[in-house]
C-alpha cells in the first residue's frame, strides 16, 4: 500500500553553469539564468510504501511523515536562495531534477525502515511542470 503526503516550500534559484558564458547560459536555461535569481512555490508529494500495521492500520503515521519532510526539506529550503544557502546547490545547478534528487537523498534514510520505504516523490516547480523521482531512478 502507498500513502502520499503533500508539502510546500518557496525558494529562489539560478540555473546557470558557472563554466559557461552568460550567453551560453541564456541559450540553455533562458531567463532562469538571470544571476539575480527567480523564485517558485514548490509543491512536494512524498509517497511511502509499506504494509499497514495490524494494530494502527497505518503504513506510517502521516504526522510523523510531515515532521520528517519538514526537518529534511521544508525547514532547510523554505524561503532560501538555493544556490547561496542550501548545499549542495552551491556546486550543483538547482534544476527541478537536481532538487528532486537532493530531496530523495535527504528523505530516503529516514523513510526506509523495516516496515516502510520511500517509493517516489513528485516535485512541482509550477502548476504544469513537475519531476517524478523513484527508487528505480535513484539507482
Amino acid at each position: 500500500m502507498k500513502i502520499t503526503r503533500r508539502s510546500e516550500f518557496s525558494a529562489s534559484h539560478v540555473c546557470a553553469n558557472p563554466g559557461w558564458t552568460p550567453e551560453r547560459n541564456r541559450e540553455v536555461y533562458g531567463v532562469t539564468s538571470n544571476p539575480n535569481g527567480h523564485g517558485h512555490n514548490y509543491i512536494l508529494d512524498v509517497t511511502v510504501e509499506g504494509t499497514p500495521d495490524p494494530l494502527t492500520g497505518m503504513v506510517m503515521d502521516l504526522k510523523r511523515l510531515k515532521e520528517i519532510i519538514n526537518e529534511e526539506v521544508v525547514d532547510p529550503m523554505d524561503h532560501r536562495f538555493l544556490n547561496r544557502e542550501v548545499p549542495p546547490f552551491d556546486r550543483v545547478i538547482p534544476t527541478t531534477e537536481n532538487i528532486a534528487r537532493e530531496v530523495w537523498r535527504r528523505l530516503e534514510p529516514r523513510l526506509n525502515t523495516a516496515n516502510t520505504r520511500l517509493h517516489a516523490l513528485r516535485l512541482y516547480e509550477t502548476e504544469d511542470l513537475f519531476v517524478e523521482y523513484s527508487g528505480e531512478a535513484a539507482e
